[in-house]
């Protein structure tokens, strides 16, 4: 690090509000009311590793709208480190909204026409302190268009000179791109200046398709995309890349981490899961992240890291929302001294 530790985590992307049927397990068409919350993986991720105990930053940003004042009410109500969000004049804070038909039918929609977070230029990166953290997170969506896609680069690039880790979530959003083909070429470019990769299986073969017919969208067109192919292929691919380590998201089996070894072996590490009765599967990726950055910043090992985030994700899926329920430190703990602990 070549300048004073400011944060242990700074995350980049995409912000919104997210708006959540209340009436859970009606079809969408019959929903009559929503519950507003946070949403955006980046801010998701940095209220959890907040709740655990860390100290972080996010870099998005807003339109001078209400609903970005609703954002940053509640971020700086939690304790996340907003001073580095720029506001964006006739560009509009995104939303998203949400059916809840549990266990396995989450319709969701994007508003993104217009929207601020895209906005995001190098010079937004230069006013922020990724060169002044232990971990630079950010998002696959981060890089669907124009000035996003390149500050993020270069974020990831001045981060990593700097000596902090990179983390790539994948979060691959099918219907934010013109072209899913764009996606992986995308991700592949970045790969380079990536430490560490998070990602489904479906996401981990989106990153190295180049096949769009290998890509199946159902009802939601986000949570339930199904793309073809070898995940063991991919993830060796991926590896081959630069990544030092891959951290393949498993759902109710927890995870599995992928970390390269001297002379190229690489080394699996399971982390098992904790089965819970589910509610809402959205979010549960973002606790996950900030439960398993948090126990890697701690220096609790991958198998154990890998656990904590998988007890964070089994929370949050028994929850209505994701940011606003994100675990303690101290509700984690319970939660998994009542299941054989970490």
């Amino acid at each position: 690090m070549t300048l004073e530790t400011l944060y242990d985590s700074v995350h980049m992307g995409r912000s919104s509000i997210d708006l959540y049927s209340d009436d859970v397990g009606a079809p969408f068409v019959e929903i009559t009311k929503f519950a507003a919350y946070v949403g955006g993986s980046p801010l998701n991720i940095s209220v959890g590793g907040r709740r655990l105990g860390m100290n972080t930053a996010v870099l998005t940003a807003l339109g001078a709208d209400p609903v970005g004042d609703f954002i940053l009410h509640f971020l700086q109500r939690e304790g996340v480190e907003t001073a580095f969000v720029p506001r964006k004049p006739g560009h509009r804070t995104s939303a998203v909204v949400l059916g809840i038909e549990p266990p396995s039918k989450f319709p969701l929609v994007y508003y993104r026409d217009n929207c601020a977070d895209i906005e995001m230029t190098i010079d937004d990166v230069l006013a922020a302190p990724v060169t002044r953290c232990k971990v630079f997170q950010f998002a696959g969506t981060n890089l669907c268009k124009e000035p996003c896609r390149s500050a993020t680069f270069f974020a990831a690039e001045q981060a990593r000179a700097a000596g902090a880790e990179v983390v790539f979530d994948i979060d691959f959003r099918p219907d934010q791109w013109h072209d899913p083909r764009a996606f992986g070429v995308t991700a592949r470019a970045i790969l380079p200046l990536v430490d560490i990769v998070l990602g489904t299986d479906d996401e981990i073969n989106a990153a190295m398709l180049r096949d769009p017919a290998q890509i199946t969208l159902t009802h939601s067109q986000v949570s339930d995309t199904k793309v073809a192919g070898d995940v063991d292929a991919g993830i060796a691919a991926l590896l081959a890349l630069g990544p030092k380590a891959l951290v393949q998201k498993r759902g109710a089996d927890g995870a599995r981490v992928h970390v390269k070894r001297d002379g190229g072996a690489v080394e699996q590490i399971d982390a098992p899961g904790y089965p819970v009765e589910i509610y809402n599967i959205l979010g549960a990726g973002d606790a996950f992240a900030a439960g398993f950055i948090c126990g890697h910043i701690r220096g609790m090992g991958w198998r154990k890291a890998g656990r904590l985030g998988a007890a964070c994700g089994a929370i949050v899926v028994t929850k209505h929302g994701c940011a606003n329920f994100m675990p303690t430190w101290d509700e984690v703990m319970e939660f998994v001294e009542a299941r054989g602990g970490l």
